[in-house]
């Protein structure tokens, strides 16, 4: 007797496993339009640029001058590792000659990158952190990749990008690439954060999880506690507080992405406060914390400074930094009243 079922089974397997980034972005959209067919071959660039990125990696213990320091210092002050930078250059080649993206704003770059060619046609500004975690690489453990994408608005004549100067909410897509056993890619265009899994055997990324909602409330803190006696006396009343009951567990590992990973899926909240002497915090803005708070709160979760919505807060400056408290909106809420309980006290 045949299993009337099972060719429907078959049928649907057949059917996800087909379900590439590029169709679903344009099914998300439910359009084929001119900026729908925009956005998709976007995000499909953005998928080569992680594919060769994960390539590299995958690497670069074998191929010379991958691991290790350049000997130069970025904008933000910080030494530039190799990786850092070979990330950054694969994101401007595969825009290129694209007639996608008039310019490209990397916290690896002091002013953004423009492409001439194709401002004409191309109204869109990618902002990226090419390599998140880079003081992993030469250990070989987890980083990422961040971007998001934003309409430019203007003719910005003087090519300053003062148009970028505005609040989170004006982005149009965010995600960011997970490096890690298998590369990931996580997106949004509005309509749910939607994950992706690489399959090297066919250079496709493939759908792994749609419309992901984040716990309300998860067991999952992550912060660098090193910081502890540089924090502000709220923050380390919060740390005791989770110290002292249960159901709590401390995970960090020195990459933004791969702990806002595991807090999107498990629940929990990430912490990157401010400190005492440097209370707009490290992270940066637009390259970081709105891109990831874009996709938090797509997925029903919040991201806050501490005092306000991080997609509230306009930068002035595109290298502006904030502090973040991003994850479960309980959690968030929770770390948000301890601030508020100092500020009147």
């Amino acid at each position: 007797m045949t299993d009337v079922g099972q060719p429907l089974a078959q049928e649907h397997t057949l059917d996800r496993d087909c379900t590439t980034l590029s169709r679903h972005v344009l099914e998300q959209l439910r359009s084929f339009s001119a900026e729908a067919q925009d956005l998709s071959a976007i995000m499909n660039r953005i998928a080569l640029a992680a594919k060769l990125i994960s390539r590299r990696l995958s690497r670069a213990g074998l191929v010379e001058g991958a691991l290790g320091f350049t000997g130069n210092v970025n904008v933000q002050g910080e030494s530039v590792k190799k990786m850092d930078l070979y990330a950054n250059d694969v994101f401007i080649s595969v825009f290129k000659q694209s007639g996608l993206i008039c310019r490209l704003a990397s916290e690896e770059m002091e002013k953004p990158y423009y492409i001439p060619e194709n401002c004409p046609i191309g109204r869109y500004t990618l902002l990226y952190d090419p390599i998140d975690g880079s003081s992993n690489i030469d250990v070989n453990l987890n980083i990422g990749s961040i971007f998001a994408i934003r309409k430019q608005e203007g003719d910005d004549i003087e090519g300053d990008a003062r148009d970028l100067l505005q609040d989170g909410h004006r982005q149009i897509a965010a995600g960011y690439i997970l490096y890690g056993p298998s590369t990931m890619l996580i997106y949004s265009i509005g309509t749910g954060v939607h994950a992706f899994v690489l399959d090297p055997s066919l250079g496709e990324f493939i759908l792994a999880n749609e419309n992901i909602q984040v716990p309300n409330h998860g067991p999952v803190y992550s912060t660098n506690e090193g910081n502890f006696w540089q924090w502000e006396e709220s923050i380390r009343d919060y740390i005791r507080y989770v110290h002292r009951h249960e159901g709590y567990t401390a995970r960090y590992s020195g990459a933004l992405v791969g702990d806002f990973h595991r807090i999107l899926f498990q629940g929990g909240v990430f912490l990157y406060p401010g400190t005492v002497k440097k209370p707009e915090g490290k992270l940066r803005l637009l390259y970081e914390s709105a891109p990831l708070a874009f996709l938090m709160e797509q997925a029903g979760g919040k991201a806050s400074t501490g005092t306000e919505s991080i997609l509230d807060v306009v930068p002035d400056a595109i290298h502006t930094r904030t502090p973040l408290i991003i994850g479960s909106k309980e959690d968030v809420a929770l770390v948000e009243s301890f601030i508020q309980e100092r500020a009147r006290t």
